[in-house]
């Protein structure tokens, strides 16, 4: 087929070539997908998307069967997919879409559509394209600096690989999805299709839909945040889950409270896992869930970690990202050495588990889902009104965090309203990213340098 590039490796290929035609790849939306119908879904929308002259497509879709299909199509094609989440408001798909130098946008019924491609990407073209790019992730930085994510296909491969030694998803497993497909599919949906495990889409977040779906359809692995743990454990219809073998909890911390009862409803504990974009999943906590449910474990057999300096953990191991987007910077610029520098603070037990800290930057886990303060508190400085603006995360039961913001007014005498202000994030960011309070203040700390204190 002339779809991909065809002198270099193509992940899709490879999870394709290898498929049983006859296996159930999807379940969702009232019907069964087989390896082999996803396989011609999959070639019949690559054809229209092969047409577009455009090299990096973003996918405009929610979550579901097409999402995946979608997915696979772009990048069998040998274009680089670019998720762009619906939860994003019009200034955010905007920014990510000029930033990557997005060609053309495919929406949910698969009608491609060209847009003009931005002249200050702050990339070259020529150096991504060397790097046979499968996918990239755009996120905000820990500077507030926008950067996307670059990850090849050799790396995707890599790095599904090495996770899949811990995790030891096969074709006997069926996987329920309940995170957002635009924020975590390169990684986990990928690997599951490789092993050719089933994945059971549900997309409501009820917890008595998701655990019907779950034992109706024989899930055994589950795979999410601490928010939809906390969900199904407080699920009040006691029903057992019988065919559960492995749940895993990232994207967040987990509470000991929701290990506790999540363990008591199932019978089975809660294993959390650190999930970076830059690197995988190379800590997964699956020798004492039990004993440290807090814990994130020890480094999967492929990967490295070591705590330096003032508790700073540094990790090392095979599918690291290929290059930061924007503005450009190659791995090898990134890396010290090989180990790459995550931001956490951690320590090592005597057993070799590692307990996270916290982080040494401000990052703000809403629900799962990563925000910035940095990104908050710049928009929030757009208000003719605002000196000012810091935003720190609150501590919230049912989303785990939730962003606040304190405000320093230009003129005290003619502060802002706070419901423009609300106002004016909704318009410029993403639901999760509004802060649920803002608070009139004289001042905010300051470091000795004059960046904000966090």
């Amino acid at each position: 087929m002339p779809l991909a590039r065809r002198l270099l490796m193509n992940i899709v290929e490879r999870i394709f070539r290898d498929a049983d035609r006859k296996a159930i790849a999807l379940i969702g939306e009232g019907q069964e997908v087989t390896y082999g119908r996803l396989i011609e879904m999959t070639d019949a929308a690559a054809q229209r998307i092969s047409a577009s002259q455009a090299m990096r497509v973003g996918l405009d879709c929610p979550n579901g069967i097409a999402h995946v299909v979608l997915a696979l199509a772009i990048v069998r094609t040998g274009k680089c997919l670019v998720p762009i989440a619906s939860e994003l408001s019009a200034r955010e798909r905007e920014r990510v879409i000029r930033e990557t130098g997005v060609g053309a946008i495919l929406d949910a019924q698969g009608e491609i559509r060209e847009v003009p491609m931005a002249t200050d990407m702050g990339f070259d073209p020529t150096a991504l394209a060397a790097l046979n790019p499968a996918f990239i992730r755009f996120s905000s930085g820990t500077t507030g600096t926008s950067k996307g994510v670059v990850l090849s296909h050799e790396s995707l491969l890599a790095r599904v690989t090495a996770a899949n030694r811990g995790l030891g998803i096969g074709p006997a497993d069926r996987i329920v999805w309940i995170l957002p497909m635009a924020h975590h599919f390169a990684v986990s949906i990928m690997l599951y299709l490789l092993h050719g495990a089933t994945t059971i889409i549900e997309n409501s977040h009820l917890a008595e839909d998701v655990l019907s779906a779950a034992t109706r359809h024989g899930g055994t692995v589950l795979y999410g945040a601490p928010f939809h743990h906390a969900l199904l454990a407080s699920e009040g219809s006691g029903r057992a889950w019988p065919t559960l073998r492995l749940a895993v909890s990232t994207a967040a911390a987990l509470p000991p409270g929701t290990a506790e009862t999540f363990a008591q409803r199932y019978g089975l504990p809660l294993c959390q896992g650190l999930g970076i974009i830059e690197v995988g999943l190379p800590l997964l906590n699956l020798q004492r869930p039990r004993e440290k449910p807090t814990s994130i474990g020890s480094p999967l057999p492929d990967y490295h970690a070591e705590v330096r300096g003032d508790g700073e953990l540094f990790l090392r191991g095979p599918g690291m990202f290929d290059a930061y987007l924007h503005p450009w910077r190659s791995r090898v610029e990134v890396l010290e050495q090989g180990w790459f520098h995550t931001g956490d603070l951690a320590r090592i037990d005597e057993d070799g588990d590692i307990h996270l800290l916290g982080r040494s930057h401000s990052v703000i886990n809403v629900a799962g889902l990563k925000c910035f303060p940095e990104e908050i508190e710049a928009i929030l400085c757009e208000v003719p009104e605002v000196k000012r603006a810091r935003v720190t995360g609150k501590p919230n039961p049912r989303f785990g965090a939730v962003p606040v913001a304190e405000i320093v007014p230009r003129d005290p005498a003619n502060p802002p309203k706070i419901s423009a202000l609300a106002a004016y994030c909704r318009g410029a960011l993403a639901r999760y990213k509004v802060p649920v309070e803002f608070k009139l203040v004289e001042s905010v700390p300051l470091t000795p340098s004059g960046k904000i204190q966090r």
